[in-house]
């Protein structure tokens, strides 16, 4: 295996905090590894550093886990864990229920119990089968000289199923004089697979937005070669391959249309809801579903390359880092199995020594060690960074540094970038000022002089007229002049349109228009006119003014932040008048916007508002890209560049601003479920330890009780799945 900067181990075997500190532990100590982030909920380690893969499994397995390289495992393999753990529950559950039967019926009144030597068959494999994964994985943990929770429960279960079987020889047991524990040793194990299966169930249910996305690559497609499609394996296609998708298909790669005319889903990928008009020229991502066109693709992005591959990883990578506070449990859990231990021996002692009970002592100590377990301690805070992120990319979120969902609910200030964050980031058809005629004929006389062009502005002019409903007028003789506009010939006359200066190199009186033009000057809006020259010189027709028009949400965006507490600002790099005229439009105040800036003075102003507290910055440009990474938090627009998404912390998959406030409401969602799970699962413990150290927990109750800490706390997490983004909701969606 060769080294790489990042590998990821899929590692199994772990079951608590504890493990998590002695895996992380191991791998820190091979050579050349710079950074380790273990997390038990996906059972993953990312390790950062030049590192042959080999060495860091050795180091996994000296440690006493198993771990394969993530790159080998395939993306569709089913995930593992399920059969074993139901396998595993219902024979512990078939075994362990004769022997908890007569608790059960004692409260109606029924007192039966099974024979003794029946008790110790029904318990043995429970105890020895069943539950060897806690002898295994209690012994590695020992050799490596530390402590975790498969220690706990294979001490306290030995201990009660060791207690009963000497109680069970003892010649008092004839006369029915020795109780046995059988049943309290078998019906821990059983209620800790229990939470195990509980668990597996809840990753595999955390992990289905990573699912969701694997699903959408094809296995096949239809390449076109030599004049004849063939179906070929998707690994099979190269870069530059034309693909062939029909209507209702799955998009196999990321390419641009060649051919044909469609409609593309790509909700599950971006989150936008409505379906994407296709024509050739345009972009697709494979993953998305073809509509009612057939489209030949010309392939641009394959494999690890492709878009969905990308977000694929910045979700897992996601999942598999630490917040911040994450940190401080692991410190906790390394010390906490020791500790555990430590009053268990005490409470053995104690009971013993002052009371003269050692048979109650016992027990006492089993359910200290029991109810001690750290299993919710260690899923409290990757169960509920998995469900957040992962209902995050459902909608269209991206977080691939995950210490933005600490930070990012702490935001005070929000700065958006104006050009294609705010606004569409491009020239649209704001005015239409007469001179002569009407507003209609002259928009069609200068869509008539456009046709063919790819220059924004004209583009701009085609799509006013298209979506009117205007026929374009058949100008000829059509040609372009430099630095000027462009003109053309209808019939006998000459058509011009171009800027104010070739106008008055043409001796055009503009003057009748003089207030028309100040206005949109003053609103920074870019202008051109519109002249004709029947044979008597040139006479204005009109004057079309052009503006990057606002996004629809953008006010609405505004407005959510607002209702957030926080404070959004314009960061603009065009002219002064054009920025406080979309500010205006999208509900901005005139002290909150900035234009003019080059990207150095972004950074500055990023630096100036951070020094209030922590500030995001969203943008979707080249020049956006040092101040996205120079905030606290930065967003960038998925219709941007690619710079600007790598400088980001979050990705918006869909240029919808609203998304931003959307962003910071699960940030906050997610990170107070770290709180709650943090709760829950220390206060089983801090209520549940002295109980049974003080004889008032019996180790079945503590086995139940640490097992519902597990379920309550991933159970807490998955509610973030019902959470549902605001710009969805809406219907400019």
């Amino acid at each position: 295996m060769l080294a790489k900067d990042t590998t990821r181990l899929q590692i199994t075997g772990m079951t608590c905090a504890s493990c998590v500190g002695r895996v992380e532990k191991a791998l820190r100590k091979v050579d050349g590894v710079q950074d380790v982030s273990v997390n038990l909920a996906t059972e993953t380690a990312s390790v950062q550093g030049r590192v042959d893969a080999t060495a860091l499994i050795a180091a996994v397995e000296r440690a006493g886990y198993h771990a394969t390289e993530e790159d080998a495992i395939p993306v569709d393999a089913p995930p593992t864990g399920m059969p074993r753990e139901t396998r595993y529950l219902l024979l512990a559950v078939l075994l362990s229920l004769p022997l908890f039967a007569p608790m059960l019926l004692m409260p109606f009144g029924v007192h039966w119990a099974l024979p003794g030597w029946a008790q110790w068959l029904l318990a043995t494999p429970v105890q020895f089968w069943l539950g060897a994964r806690f002898y295994r994985a209690g012994f590695a943990a020992l050799r490596a000289r530390t402590g975790n929770m498969d220690q706990l429960v294979a001490l306290g279960t030995s201990a009660a199923y060791g207690l009963s079987l000497y109680h069970l020889w003892l010649p008092a047991h004839a006369q029915h004089d020795a109780p046995l524990y059988f049943e309290s040793s078998a019906v821990v194990i059983t209620l800790i697979l229990l939470g195990k299966w509980l668990e597996a169930r809840a990753k595999h249910q955390a992990s289905d937005a990573i699912r969701a996305l694997q699903a959408l690559r094809p296995q096949t497609a239809r390449v076109l070669r030599n004049g004849r499609e063939h179906t070929v394996s998707i690994d099979a296609i190269a870069v530059h391959d034309e693909v062939i998708v029909l209507p209702g298909e799955r998009i196999a790669v990321d390419g641009v249309v060649v051919e044909g005319c469609s409609h593309s889903d790509e909700s599950l990928l971006s989150g936008e809801s409505l379906p994407v008009a296709k024509a050739p020229g345009d972009t697709v991502t494979g993953g998305a579903v073809n509509g009612e066109g057939r489209l030949r693709i010309r392939t641009t992005a394959i494999g690890a390359e492709s878009v969905l591959a990308r977000i694929v990883r910045l979700v897992e990578d996601a999942q598999a880092k630490k917040v911040p506070i994450q940190r401080i449990v692991d410190k906790v859990s390394a010390i906490f199995v020791p500790t555990v231990i430590g009053i268990a021996l005490v409470t053995l002692l104690g009971w013993g020594l002052l009371r003269g009970d050692w048979t109650q002592a016992l027990l006492n100590a089993v359910a200290v060690l029991v109810i001690a377990c750290p299993c919710a301690l260690g899923l409290a805070t990757p169960a509920a960074v998995m469900a957040g992120t992962g209902v995050a990319a459902r909608a269209g979120i991206l977080i691939k540094d995950v210490e933005a969902l600490e930070t990012t609910r702490n935001l005070r200030s929000i700065a958006f970038d104006k050009t294609g964050t705010l606004t569409q980031g491009k020239p649209t058809l704001m005015q239409v000022h007469i001179g002569t005629g009407d507003d209609a004929s002259v928009l069609a006389l200068a869509a008539g002089l456009q046709q063919g062009s790819e220059h924004p502005l004209a583009k701009a002019v085609l799509d006013a007229a298209a979506t009117r409903g205007l026929t374009a007028v058949a100008v000829s003789d059509i040609r372009a002049v430099a630095g000027c506009g462009i003109q053309g010939r209808l019939g006998q006359a000459r058509l011009a349109l171009g800027h104010a200066r070739w106008m008055q190199e043409l001796g055009v009186d503009v003057g009748a228009m003089q207030a028309a033009t100040d206005a949109a000057s003053a609103a920074g809006m870019t202008q051109s006119w519109l002249i004709q020259d029947d044979g008597a010189g040139w006479h204005l027709l009109g004057l079309l003014a052009f503006g990057d028009a606002p996004r629809p949400q953008s006010a609405q965006a505004i407005a959510a932040l607002r209702a957030l507490h926080i404070r959004p600002l314009m960061l603009s790099g065009d002219n002064r008048a054009a920025a406080t005229t979309v500010a205006a439009q999208v509900g901005l105040a005139g002290d909150d916007v900035r234009a003019e800036l080059l990207p150095d003075d972004k950074v500055q102003a990023i630096r100036m508002l951070a020094a209030q507290g922590p500030v995001g910055m969203v943008g979707d440009g080249l020049n956006d890209a040092p101040a996205l990474a120079a905030a606290s938090v930065g967003f960038a627009m998925g219709s941007g560049t690619d710079v600007a998404m790598h400088a980001a912390s979050i990705t918006l998959m869909r240029p919808d601003p609203r998304l931003v406030a959307d962003a910071i409401d699960i940030s906050r969602r997610t990170v107070r479920k770290i709180h709650q799970n943090l709760f829950w699962a220390f206060i089983y413990n801090v209520i549940g330890i002295p109980l049974a150290a003080l004889g008032l927990l019996d180790p079945m109750l503590a086995g139940a009780a640490m097992a519902l800490s597990s379920v309550s706390v991933v159970t807490n997490a998955l509610l973030l799945r019902r959470w549902s983004p605001q710009a969805r909701d809406s219907s400019l969606d």
